[in-house]
């Protein structure tokens, strides 16, 4: 066992997660493979192993600190980029039914390299702008829980994201620090799109100490049909 290896358990198991053999080599060759492929196209500005292991996997995996994941069985992640913070997690809880959404193909194209060479099952990529996707019946209102990590400000991610959303189900955003007025700006957008904030949690990064912020929104109706609005419209215009 490398020294990563033992502080990654060792952190984990202090929050209830425990990882068997196999577990961590899916985190080793999910590193290996993020390297690789990050050489040819822009995936992650951090490679290092520890580095990679902290401010990539352990902060994916924060959020069953706040969530309990073992409840969830569908997970939605939008603009997840390299896979963060649904592969982790799938990782973590195998149980779990995860869709990943991404608009640019070739992060698609190294997601599904990556589930294969894992060995991951129940896990699905979906190349499209999350206001195109959330409009199919299959992702609508479909989903207990939905994520999104460092994607935009929460009053353009509730549009992104609560469609998603069932009703009664949760959406989670994962961002790097706090700020009350962004929560407060966000108020049109919640009320819009049948988003309540049912809780926040701070937390730091164990080594590097940054500051990291996670936003619980609960979905209490289903969404309104005008919602989303065409791709491209929450970002130049969000719901303020």
């Amino acid at each position: 066992m490398t020294e990563t290896h033992v502080w990654f358990e060792k952190l984990l198991g202090e929050n209830g997660i425990s990882l068997n053999a196999k577990q961590l080599e899916q985190f080793d060759s999910y590193h290996r493979l993020l390297v690789d492929w990050n050489e040819r196209m822009n995936l992650t500005g951090i490679t290092e192993r520890d580095a990679v292991f902290e401010k990539h996997f352990y902060d994916s995996i924060s959020l069953s600190f706040f969530v309990n994941i073992k409840e969830i069985k569908s997970i939605a992640d939008i603009g997840s980029g390299a896979g963060f913070p649904s592969i982790p997690l799938k990782i973590c809880f195998p149980h779990l039914k995860v869709v990943i959404v991404d608009s640019l193909n070739k992060r698609i194209q190294f997601l599904n390299h990556l589930v294969q060479e894992l060995g991951l099952d129940n896990v699905s990529c979906v190349h499209g702008r999350a206001e195109d996707i959330a409009r199919l019946p299959e992702y609508r209102d479909s989903f207990d829980l939905v994520t999104a990590r460092a994607v935009a400000r929460l009053n353009v991610l509730n549009e992104f994201c609560l469609p998603f959303t069932r009703k009664n189900g949760s959406f989670a955003a994962m961002k790097g620090s706090q700020s009350v007025e962004e929560v407060k700006e966000a108020g049109v957008s919640l009320r819009e799109l049948k988003g309540k904030v049912r809780a926040e949690h701070a937390l730091k990064l164990p080594f590097e100490q940054s500051e990291r912020y996670i936003v619980l929104i609960e979905k209490t109706d289903s969404t309104p049909k005008k919602y989303p609005r065409k791709a491209g419209t929450p970002l130049k215009q969000p719901l303020v």
